[in-house]
């Protein structure tokens, strides 16, 4: 385990905040490997509407996993079986839509990039309180797809961003983006051409009252590059795509006709 009990535990506590938001009880999976952390996560996400699920180690995470479907992984990177990254990467690849939020007592920029990158969404660094959890929980929660009317798919380039399908193709076939790297290109998307600040981007993808370092949109922003890339040079003929220009000081801009 990376921190003591004591500091942790006693920044758990077991209380009432504003429910999540009204889209049924939803699984969580912990994994955390310290009994009275764990405990204080299965009690506080039960009493504030949540179905939570405990496990101390990567193995029984993963096995667990695979009874789902889990709607959000809450995960410790210091676990006794094997390095907490690991399973991020094994989980992100077979549930592309689950919600990673990975527990960390590592502060270091690259450990921090290193879980992100290995497709969480989001960290919290220990000690921190339950209230915070509960607020990052519904502040990406609420970035859900609802069943509302959804905007005709978009194209950029070669490109094809359905929003209503969560999907974006090239020439027809897939393009394998992370949630958070699929919202950021569709937020780009829906305003080609101009300048979109960080401060917004953070707003729209993230939430207004984010409590992290920026740094997680530019390691999402590289990401989302590295994708296109690779989804470029792997298709059948070449494909026209979007050029995404980083605008230092301000944030990024999707050029309207660079093809």
């Amino acid at each position: 385990m990376n921190t003591p009990n004591g500091p942790a535990a006693r920044t758990l506590p077991t209380m009432r905040t504003p429910a999540a938001p009204d889209r049924g009880r939803l699984d969580v999976l912990v994994v955390e490997d310290d009994d009275t952390i764990g405990r204080h996560l299965e009690t506080g996400l039960r009493s504030n509407g949540y179905a939570p699920a405990w496990r101390r180690t990567g193995a029984g995470a993963l096995a667990e996993a695979g009874q789902g479907p889990y709607d959000v992984l809450l995960l410790d990177l210091g676990l006794p079986d094997m390095d907490g990254l690991d399973v991020a990467r094994t989980l992100r690849a077979r549930f592309p839509d689950l919600l990673i939020i990975i527990l960390t007592a590592r502060t270091d920029d690259i450990d921090v990039i290193a879980g992100l990158d290995a497709g969480a969404d989001d960290y919290l660094v220990k000690p921190f309180s339950l209230t915070v959890l509960l607020a990052r929980l519904r502040a990406h929660l609420r970035r859900r797809p609802l069943a509302s009317p959804q905007p005709d798919p978009v194209m950029l380039g070669d490109l094809v961003l359905d929003e209503t399908a969560r999907r974006c193709t090239l020439h027809g076939a897939d393009v394998p983006l992370r949630p958070k790297e699929f919202e950021l290109l569709a937020l780009l998307g829906r305003h080609p051409g101009e300048a979109v600040s960080r401060e917004t981007l953070m707003a729209e993808v993230w939430d207004e009252n984010w409590f992290g370092s920026t740094k997680t949109l530019d390691v999402t922003m590289a990401g989302l590059r590295r994708r296109l890339t690779a989804a470029a040079k792997s298709a059948p003929r070449p494909a026209r795509l979007p050029q995404i220009t980083t605008l230092r000081g301000h944030g990024y801009r999707l050029e309207q006709e660079p093809w």
